[in-house]
């Protein structure tokens, strides 16, 4: 990567045939060079992300959490939020902790279950959310600003079925 940010095209499609070739296997170096970019670009945007949202004082998951709550009246058991971010239930307790330290949300017993707690968006996390939407969408649209409405709609299909294949990266 240089030290603007643009594509260095590293690796390359020849690095990738002699890794595949060294190692005398039968992948598709291609293939191999699609997914080690993905996940090189991957890194790439997600360390563009929590510089974007240091700026008003959150991390991407604690914006993602509070939009989460936001988009779903407000209010949330713990464990459905860990379900819809696809976080651990422990991730959501860190966030939550911190979030409520700085009166962004609070938490009550849920009316449901007694045993349990409902985070809430508090009107100041509501606020929070107000103040950075200008900025933070039309930030997420120059992202993409280089691609076409049509290439916008064919990267989306991709990008689905890429992640669907991502579980064979988990996969035991």
């Amino acid at each position: 990567m240089t030290r603007n940010g643009a594509d260095s095209e590293l690796p390359t499609l020849e690095q990738a045939r002699w890794q595949v070739e060294h190692y005398g296997l039968t992948a598709d170096p291609q293939a191999v060079l699609v997914a080690v970019r993905l996940i090189s670009a991957g890194a790439r945007v997600g360390r563009a992300a929590e510089a974007h949202f240091s700026r008003f004082g959150l991390s991407t998951g604690r914006y993602r959490l509070l939009a989460d709550l936001e988009s779903h009246g407000g209010e949330k058991s713990p464990s459905r939020l860990a379900a819809d971010l696809d976080v651990s239930r422990a991730t959501v307790t860190g966030l939550l902790d911190g979030l409520e330290r700085e009166g962004l949300i609070a938490r009550r017993p849920s009316a449901e279950d007694g045993r349990g707690t409902v985070a809430i968006l508090t009107a100041r996390g509501a606020q929070r959310l107000r103040d950075l939407a200008p900025e933070h969408f039309g930030r997420l649209e120059a992202m993409v600003g280089g691609l076409s409405v049509e290439e916008r709609t064919v990267f989306l299909d991709l990008l689905a079925r890429v992640v669907r294949g991502s579980a064979a990266l988990a996969a035991d």
